[in-house]
């Protein structure tokens, strides 16, 4: 499993990736809360220090949730008992009071893998085959012509669902409600609407061909029907 470790102090940072190496764990480490929103896309877990230096790491959590479903465990001090509150409100997994034993945070972290696992579980569809084009949602692999296609969590997410409805006009809104979670209710922002668009143009570029994925001017975007 690869864990985003959000932590700004370096002993902190460096005696929890130590632990989770140990245990047989890839690290992504970042010092900030900037740093953590450019790399949890690629982590499997994130370990959350609610204290950072720029962006208040309620702030983090509360984007984190917005842009996907990644598990989320924070941390808190031992007298911050409303970021501990708010940290649950902001879309956290679960949210441990420091100091900690590792061992109480390997357990939290089996707790919270099984708990997402069986959420997704329920949802797993068989792979998806569009030519020479093949999608694992169970191992999360692409592969194209027998080559694998390395993919970010979110680009995964939506390519798997735009590939899943061929031929279908899928609108910006849609996919930031469906693929991003955005609330139903609220429009789409111009930064909503870039932030889809870079994902799609890395997907186009890491597939080596723009006609799988057709823009619909105006509109938004539909996977080429074979």
């Amino acid at each position: 499993m690869r864990v985003l470790v959000v932590e700004d102090e370096r002993d902190q940072a460096e005696s929890l990736i130590d632990g989770l190496r140990r245990h047989g764990h890839d690290t992504i480490v970042a010092g900030s809360g900037a740093e953590a929103l450019d790399a949890f896309e690629n982590a499997d877990l994130v370990l959350l220090d609610l204290g950072l230096p720029d962006i208040d790491g309620i702030e983090v959590c509360r984007r984190m949730r917005a842009a996907g479903d990644t598990p989320i465990i924070s941390f808190a001090g031992e007298s911050a008992e409303l970021d501990r509150i708010l940290g649950l409100q902001a879309g956290s997994d679960d949210c441990l009071e420091r100091p900690y034993s590792f061992r109480e945070l390997m357990a939290r972290i089996d707790a919270v893998m099984r708990r997402v696992g069986a959420r997704i579980g329920g949802q797993r569809r068989p792979t998806l085959s569009r030519g020479g084009l093949s999608l694992d949602s169970e191992s999360r692999e692409v592969v194209l012509d027998g080559r694998p296609i390395p993919l970010t969590r979110k680009e995964f997410d939506l390519l798997h669902y735009l590939a899943s409805r061929p031929g279908v006009v899928v609108s910006r809104q849609r996919l930031m409600i469906d693929v991003w979670g955005h609330p139903a209710d609220v429009g789409l922002s111009a930064q909503a609407s870039r932030t889809i668009d870079t994902h799609v143009s890395s997907m186009r570029s890491k597939l080596r061909e723009s006609g799988w994925i057709l823009t619909v001017r105006g509109v938004g975007f539909r996977f080429r029907q074979e």
